[in-house]
């Protein structure tokens, strides 16, 4: 191989005699032609993970992180010795290495040496916390591969840096397989190399770094390295050292400054890195240098990709939770030391979900986009805007006057999006809620800024949505309440601490009772009786309300049933749904499963929804309705007219009653527009044979109006509040209160003629 030949050769000898006087094979430049490695490809089915630790609880923690999540194949062998795991690698096998830096004990770090002599090609990583960083940091140095702070091991972070060490030393073995079996200089690595006599002129370039440099061979061959290759340092733009002489003088291989970049002949840079070795001759000694080297751009280029997607939200491009959360203790630090206030707007996009259910994800990612945009649009460049995930964002105003302005840049935000109709074929318009806390007000840390604006934007929302809620002492009251009464309500059940209680339907016509309404009652222990007004809301956003609502459903079913079958005169029981139960899975099934157990017949149960939670989403409602209806269930519409106002989803869905929302009920003696809309409800149930029940009935004249329009059911106070099932039952018995007494009573007040006086 070594040669005295030409090197300006032609290639038709494959390169190996041109090469041999220039960089013939060298002690410093080879490696093992067969390195031996108990490596094991990725896609093995199972990767042995050699564990060592004295500590039988980090080893139960380890285990349980890497048998957790579907894609982690990995076989843990726990040892708790240095020797003991010598023994295991040498039986082979063995794909990686976790082992503790507790190990070191009071022998130091060198305890460990024999540890990585034995696993030059198997990927080692050691454990410790965060005072173990110096001791980490030699660990490294004497040939461990990586650190991982124990405390944030989990089954996402534990794999991936076992998979990220595998695949690293991977390509790490094929880099010197390749440069062994290619001689260092052969051009089928894809590394360009370039060689130097003693006096640092260029004695040969290959074809890669006849590109990168822009000199072809014939030309370079006899200049000076420093003419032909250009490199500076990429951050102070220095000319870097030469670091093939460098090589040349300590005899020994050297790597490229961090950061250095290749100036080509025509001015195009490039960063590159590699390594400089001696080239020996025959006698063994230094007759000149070789530099491998490779361009570099293209993976800088990822790290700063990868670091800028590690503090950016990969949808809309804006800081993520972790930038945010450095950018407001910047702010805090600014405003503590300069006495200013700054302010955290939370923003989330109002019925997203029905966007994204409606139209498909696509179409909400779309509309998420747009609406970073707007929110951008309204702030400075000092300012920052920050998507947390899902619908959710978190607008930072890095210095206000007065918390005041940030009341005017949520109006700002509101309104721009307002402006903007027809966003998207499918979608007309978008409206936004903002919570706002101020600091130093509102929180003097980060956690406790977002916590209230984040309570700010309950309200917000519990506010009817498309509006903006500061912060107030007073909501945390209430948060506190509510956190209060979530507590209790996951007890509830168990402790058998709710009860129904029942209102009669009545027939306008006759009086007589034909149904009950239930409703549901919590009887607190410290509070005592708590109305559904006060924790049905709770219940739904913690969805709590799916196994109180199948409570309740199998409870006024069985009761309906007992009043039957001691030949009470009950038609039917209605039960309120919730959006969150009707959408929840198994809906469907849960009310089969409850006649069924029950006994009692379908038609004697009538489930209300109101039209909101019917159009969520239109079709999957109108298929589930359709299939109660199969069933024989009665299904009805409460508070109608309070929803969508469109009616055309009235001939889409099976609906069977109509019930007039009891706020129109109350106006419709006093007011024309409220006795208007009654007519109006009770004439179109008519012409689509459907039932029409009045809710909210509290006096004679109310009554006598109803009867005047031939509406068929009624309920509210002036019949009876809800009761017991007992005085339920008593009610039923007695004939009560559907008295033909009260019925005619309302004819008289009415004039005995059907005309009713409007004051």
């Amino acid at each position: 191989m070594m040669s005295n030949g030409d090197p300006n050769l032609n290639d038709s000898d494959g390169g190996r005699k041109e090469m041999g006087k220039c960089v013939g094979p060298t002690k410093e430049f080879r490696v093992k032609s067969e390195p031996q490695t108990n490596f094991l490809p990725m896609n093995s089915v199972n990767i042995k993970v050699l564990l060592i630790t004295p500590d039988p609880a980090q080893a139960d923690v380890i285990r349980r992180v890497l048998s957790q999540g579907k894609d982690n194949r990995f076989d843990l062998l726990w040892v708790s010795t240095l020797s003991a795991s010598l023994e295991q690698l040498n039986k082979g096998g063995i794909a990686a290495v976790l082992v503790a830096l507790s190990l070191a004990g009071r022998d130091g770090i060198e305890s460990f040496d024999r540890l990585f002599v034995a696993t030059p090609h198997i990927p080692t990583l050691v454990l410790g916390g965060l005072d173990d960083e110096d001791l980490a940091r030699l660990a490294v140095q004497r040939g461990a591969d990586d650190y991982l702070l124990t405390g944030y091991i989990n089954e996402h972070t534990l794999p991936r840096a076992l998979r990220n060490a595998l695949a690293h030393k991977s390509v790490e073995e094929a880099l010197f397989l390749e440069q062994d079996r290619a001689q260092v200089t052969l051009n089928s690595i894809g590394d360009a190399v370039l060689s130097t006599d003693l006096a640092g002129n260029i004695t040969y370039l290959n074809l890669v770094a006849e590109k990168m440099t822009g000199w072809s061979r014939e030309e370079a061959c006899g200049r000076p390295l420093t003419e032909v290759f250009q490199i500076v340092d990429g951050a102070t733009r220095v000319i870097a050292r030469n670091p093939l002489a460098l090589a040349i003088k300590e005899n020994k291989v050297v790597g490229l400054a961090a950061d250095c970049v290749l100036i080509r002949r025509d001015g195009v840079e490039c960063s590159i890195e590699d390594s400089a070795a001696p080239i020996h001759d025959r006698a063994g000694q230094v007759a000149g240098a070789v530099i491998v080297f490779h361009d570099v751009s293209e993976s800088l280029e990822m790290k700063i990709r990868m670091s800028h997607l590690a503090l950016h939200d990969a949808l809309t491009d804006l800081p993520n939770r972790n930038l945010l959360n450095d950018r407001v203790n910047q702010a805090i630090a600014l405003a503590r030391r300069h006495n200013k206030q700054f302010a955290v707007l939370f923003v989330d996009v109002d019925r997203f979900k029905l966007v994204n259910d409606t139209f498909g994800h696509t179409t909400g990612d779309q509309l998420l986009r747009f609406v970073a945009d707007r929110l951008l649009s309204c702030v400075r460049g000092t300012d920052t805007v920050s998507r947390l995930g899902g619908d959710e964002f978190v607008v930072l105003l890095s210095e206000i006057e007065q918390a005041r302005d940030a009341v005017v840049i949520a109006d700002k935000m509101r309104a721009s999006l307002a402006a903007s109709s027809n966003i998207m074929p499918q979608i007309t318009d978008v409206s936004i809620s903002i919570g706002i806390s101020v600091y130093p007000y509102d929180g003097l840390d980060a956690d406790t800024l977002f916590k209230n604006a984040d309570i700010a934007l309950y309200h917000a929302k519990e506010s009817g949505r498309n509006n903006s809620q500061c912060f107030t002492q007073d909501m945390n009251h209430r948060a506190v309440d509510q956190r209060s009464l979530e507590t209790g309500l996951r007890c509830a059940l168990e402790r058998r601490e709710f009860a129904l209680n029942y209102q009669p339907r009545v027939s306008v016509a006759t009086g007589v009772i034909i149904g009950a309404e239930a409703l549901l009652r919590w009887h607190h222990p410290v509070r005592g009786t708590i109305l559904p007004g006060l924790f049905i809301p709770i219940a739904e956003e913690s969805r709590l309300i799916v196994p109180i609502g199948r409570w309740v459903l199998r409870e006024a079913c069985r009761q309906a049933q007992a009043w039957r079958g001691r030949g009470l005169p009950i038609n039917q029981i209605a039960v309120n749904i919730s959006a969150v139960e009707f959408q929840a899975k198994g809906f469907l099934d849960n009310v089969m499963a409850t006649l069924k157990d029950t006994g009692l017949d379908p038609h004697c149960l009538e489930l209300e929804l109101t039209e909101s939670v019917l159009m969520e989403d239109a079709e999957s409602s109108a298929s589930l309705l359709n299939k109660l209806k199969a069933m024989g269930v009665q299904l009805a519409i409460d508070d109608f007219g309070t929803g969508y106002s469109s009616l055309s989803y009235l001939s889409q869905f099976p609906i069977d009653t109509l019930k007039i929302d009891q706020s129109f009920v109350r106006k419709m003696t006093s007011d024309s527009g409220g006795a208007t809309i009654v007519s109006t409800v009770i004439n179109m149930g008519k012409s689509l044979k459907q039932r029409v029940v009045a809710e909210g009935v509290e006096t004679a004249e109310q009554l006598a109006f109803l009867q005047l329009q031939n509406c068929e059911e009624a309920q509210g106070y002036h019949f009876s509040k809800p009761v017991s099932a007992d005085a339920f039952a008593t009610m039923l018995g007695a004939g009560a209160p559907g008295s033909v007494t009260s019925i005619a009573r309302a004819k008289a007040r009415s004039g005995g003629n059907g005309a009713l006086a409007m004051g």
